[in-house]
């Protein structure tokens, strides 16, 4: 089966070692032929497989060593670390190992299909929205921090690719000046969170509120006001329930 219209001139193929599963490269003398690329015709790209075989995992809730290991592969062969030669050249994963992160995950090959042709599209075209102060309110978020159960609203927002993301209208000045009454924030549960982001924490008694994160240890996390007449938080990690990025703001 070759990716599209896109078949590669000569491969190589390792079928053994941390390497098994991979089209290592194309050989030939066409450069955007090693890009999934041919001239005149709208081909696959290196990218947008790779990009598939993420969001697959993201799917599933897995990362892409985790999907290679459910699909009885070597844990490394989804790897980002992978997916370029040392000599520089796009190493593509093959059919086979493809067809076991399908079969693993019980895709159907269209839905693959779906997330290669939306690899530069948006992946959802609404959001889940309700306001800040119902958040931290039973039956909205599970464990995880996701959104579930009924109540939701929908607002268009088709720039997030996390297919958790969701939406919360903020309510009050206690956020001003960083946020207003009937500003509308995105957070995205699946976002890495790292020092000066704004984020949702809510914890295990409830209350949510969105902060600064100042500092992250393995016990307990620093948040700084986004108003200065309230005080800055410092909770134990042991308290809080879960902690999101805030990464878009109606303003």
């Amino acid at each position: 089966m070759a990716w599209g219209n896109f078949s590669p001139t000569t491969t190589k193929r390792c079928d053994s070692g941390p390497t098994r599963g991979y089209n290592s490269y194309v050989m030939t003398d066409n450069p955007d032929a090693s890009r999934g690329l041919t001239a005149g015709a709208d081909m696959l790209t290196h990218a947008q497989i790779w990009n598939a075989i993420d969001r697959l995992a993201a799917r599933s809730k897995m990362t892409a060593s985790g999907l290679a290991k459910k699909s009885g592969l070597d844990p490394t062969t989804f790897n980002k670390s992978k997916r370029i030669t040392p000599e520089g050249r796009p190493r593509w994963p093959s059919t086979e190992s493809v067809a076991k992160a399908l079969a693993a995950t019980n895709t159907k090959v269209d839905t693959f299909v779906s997330l290669i042709t939306d690899g530069g599209k948006p992946s959802i075209a609404n959001v889940p929205l309700i306001g800040f102060a119902e958040a931290g309110a039973e039956g909205f978020f599970d464990d995880a921090g996701f959104p579930v159960g009924k109540g939701w609203e929908e607002v268009g927002f088709p720039q997030i690719t996390d297919e958790h993301a969701y939406a919360l209208e903020i309510s009050g000045d206690s956020m001003k000046p960083a946020y207003r009454e009937g500003d509308i924030i995105i957070v995205s549960p699946g976002a890495p969170v790292r020092k000066g982001d704004r984020v949702v924490v809510k914890t295990k008694k409830g209350e949510i509120m969105a902060k600064e994160l100042k500092r992250k240890q393995a016990k307990s996390i620093e948040l700084k006001s986004l108003n200065s007449e309230h005080r800055d938080r410092t909770l134990q990690m042991s308290d809080v329930e879960w902690i999101a990025r805030i990464v878009w703001a109606s303003q």
